[in-house]
């Protein structure tokens, strides 16, 4: 079997540390919802939940700051403390390329 450039990118991806988190992430319920509900702004529980339902779409709040949470981890976004209990998160520029990218996939998909 010959080895070619696309076994090599797919064999960074499943085993670069931070690839693979990012990939891991990204195969959990809403973590595309909630990346591309960051980069419209929509990083704060109410007004993410407010876009889902305008939409016709659910995402518990549960789900909604577990997902926060790990893409803060990643370094797609970053927080900041609006209460004791609640928290806004924004997009970083990794986050918004994630984001940037996603959209371009959909798009291409469409063409």
């Amino acid at each position: 079997m010959v080895k070619n450039v696309d076994e090599e990118k797919i064999k960074h991806v499943l085993t670069e540390p931070k690839m693979a988190s990012i990939k891991a992430m990204l195969e959990k319920d809403h973590a595309i919802d909630c990346l591309l509900l960051l980069y419209v702004g929509r990083g704060k529980w109410k007004d993410a939940k407010d876009f889902m339902r305008d939409n016709n779409l659910t995402l518990s709040d549960g789900t909604f700051r577990a997902r926060m949470i790990e893409i803060e981890s990643l370094g797609l976004a970053k927080s900041e403390r609006i209460d004791p209990l609640k928290k806004y998160y924004q997009k970083t520029e990794l986050g918004e390329k994630i984001a940037k990218l996603l959209l371009e996939f959909f798009d291409e998909l469409e063409a």
